[in-house]
């Protein structure tokens, strides 16, 4: 990653959904623990903005990592923070849980 300028790649809420299902990517909500609980991917990890540490994202085991919220702004941090680690993790699902249901996908309750 030295001497790129970061980029985060935006990713629908059908590419996200079709890439869990196909094996492609792994899903990281970076939301609050109260947010997850309330509604959450039906499967994403949680690794809450408030304490993220790019070190603790898992090895992905060739699938891409794609982080989430419930807008699209804070896995843009996320994104952002992991690439300054050195880690090759580009890519969020634009507009997050709300584009997520706006796509009619589903969520699950209790995190």
């Amino acid at each position: 990653m030295t001497g790129q300028i970061p980029k985060v790649h935006d990713l629908s809420a059908d590419d996200v959904a079709a890439g869990i299902k196909d094996g492609r990517y792994l899903l990281i909500d970076v939301r609050e623990q109260n947010e997850v609980a309330a509604e959450a991917y039906p499967d994403a990890l949680v690794l809450p903005l408030s304490t993220f540490d790019p070190n603790d994202i898992p090895d992905p085991k060739g699938k891409t990592v794609v982080f989430a919220c419930r807008s699209g702004k804070r896995s843009v941090t996320a994104s952002l923070a992991a690439q300054a680690a050195g880690k090759a993790h580009d890519s969020h699902l634009a507009g997050g849980m709300l584009g997520w249901k706006a796509a009619g996908l589903p969520s699950k309750t209790g995190g």
